[in-house]
């Protein structure tokens, strides 16, 4: 037996349950996990208030580290006793053990800690495929304009630091004068507060006119509109969250007016469907982190049992950082 978080029904944190749930044996391509600590993520609040629907109940949390304490057959990149961490579907890492798909699951080496481990996989795992994968026409080069909003955040703070470690110019936003000082601190070439600046002015004002390559957006709703506005020709809108709740529907006409700019929105499990893509994008992570390019921020710590707590804080924008939940 171990202890999980589950819901049976969707709404706020208070829906989350710790219960007692029975762990199993791997089957074919799956591994038995012992969490060392878990990664607290938007993506969890979207399942837990129905954004993104789910069979009930639902076990919640997609992110952890750990050791291997048992491998299912045909699993042959972890053995027993492996430190281990993790970015995947399906969800269900808030829990103290677990048996899981093994293909998404990386050997953690022995240079990051298991609380690093937690913190980095789905929210660096996300900054590399948006930094590497999801480019404007022609990729970015050293020197190049991009937006980033919410830097401050778990995905904003690693952003910020690979951009200066590719010589992009990143403009940060965020929510507060202290939490943009935060992300210049970590690599944001300029920032802007959106609770009292705004931001489209201040793109334009930063990039002579021009705009941006790029955007990065997990935002959705509050900074669509105004982010479209900022991109160069050509150039392309990212989506890949929806913290202030979804983007409305919008007519595709007006992408040719704004410079024939091109809109994408894209989720890190599409990235990482296989067993060497997933690997070859945790390899260029652990690279980042162990050479120093990219320090994994740890703001905040919350034991399992405070699980509510912890979405409440996530939700009302009070973390900075990555926040892991500790056993």
């Amino acid at each position: 037996m171990t202890q999980a978080v589950i819901i049976e029904k969707n709404g706020g944190p208070e829906e989350m349950k710790l219960v007692d749930v029975t762990v199993g044996e791997p089957g074919p391509g799956e591994i038995r996990i012992r969490h060392k600590a878990i990664g607290l993520n938007f993506i969890d609040v979207y399942q837990r208030i129905g954004l993104y629907p789910a069979p009930m109940p639902v076990r919640l949390g997609m992110e952890a580290s750990g050791i291997v304490q048992a491998v299912g057959e045909g699993v042959t990149h972890l053995k027993v006793g492996d430190r281990a961490a993790y970015a995947s579907h399906p969800s269900g890492s808030y829990c103290e053990e677990r048996v899981m798909p093994a293909k998404c699951v990386c050997k953690l080496p022995d240079a990051i800690s298991f609380e690093t481990g937690a913190a980095m996989m789905l929210k660096g795992l996300t900054a590399q495929y948006l930094l590497k994968r999801t480019l404007p026409q022609g990729g970015l080069k050293a020197g190049d304009f991009v937006l980033f909003h919410a830097a401050a955040g778990g995905v904003g703070l690693i952003a910020c630091q690979w951009a200066r470690a590719l010589g992009y110019q990143l403009i940060g936003t965020a929510g507060s004068d202290a939490k943009c000082q935060l992300a210049k601190d970590n690599g944001a070439a300029f920032v802007i507060n959106y609770s009292s600046e705004d931001f489209l002015t201040r793109v334009k004002e930063i990039t002579g006119g021009k705009g941006v390559k790029v955007v990065y957006d997990s935002v959705g709703k509050d900074t669509w509109d105004k982010s479209l506005d900022c991109i160069a020709p050509f150039g392309l809108m990212a989506s890949f969250g929806n913290a202030s709740g979804p983007v409305p529907p919008f007519a595709p006409g007006i992408l040719g007016g704004k410079g024939s700019i091109y809109v994408t929105r894209q989720t890190l499990f599409s990235h990482i469907v296989t067993r060497e893509s997933t690997q070859e994008m945790a390899d260029d992570l652990f690279e980042a982190v162990t050479s120093g390019k990219v320090k994994i921020h740890i703001d905040q710590t919350y034991k399992l049992a405070d699980i509510a707590q912890a979405h409440r804080d996530l939700e009302a924008r009070k973390t900075t950082g990555c926040t892991i939940i500790t056993l």
